[in-house]
């Protein structure tokens, strides 16, 4: 990966539907090798999807949730059934691993305390947990979807 490729990653995280002209243009390049590199980067899995980003707020799920999740269950079968109730739960947005004290970290979109409820009831319905923790985001204060190009080989 050079620095072109690099300068249309840019481009794109910012909006993915840019003409590959204006693209080409911004980066040095006619429209054919421009194409042929994003064409390269989405073969390649560099780019995974060109999405729509939708508003939260216009959306009617403006409240972000933090559930933190302690469990003493760590086999490979209770973590496959986890994933899946996890899946059937479309406020859930993010679902991660983790290290150090919580076992489990995910966030969560809904429109108030009541719709996070049902969420919390539909989660713990589905799989046995030890200990969860809701933290209910008062601002955001930073959000982006953009990466860092600098690191990309």
């Amino acid at each position: 990966m050079d620095s072109i490729d690099r300068k249309i990653l840019s481009l794109l995280q910012v909006d993915s539907a840019l003409p590959v002209s204006q693209i080409a243009e911004q980066v040095g390049l006619s429209s054919t090798p421009c194409w042929r590199r994003i064409q390269k980067l989405e073969g390649s899995g560099v780019i995974k999807a060109r999405v729509a980003l939708l508003d939260p707020e216009k959306m009617n799920v403006g409240v972000t949730v933090f559930i933190a999740i302690r469990t003493s269950h760590h086999s490979a079968e209770w973590l496959a059934r986890f994933q899946a109730v996890v899946a059937d739960i479309p406020e859930i947005t993010e679902f991660y691993r983790m290290s150090g004290d919580i076992d489990y970290l995910l966030r969560a979109v809904v429109p108030d305390i009541a719709a996070y409820d049902s969420v919390y009831k539909r989660l713990i319905e589905g799989i046995e947990l030890n200990d969860v923790t809701s933290m209910f985001a008062m601002e955001t204060i930073k959000w982006t979807t953009v990466l860092p190009v600098t690191y990309a080989e």
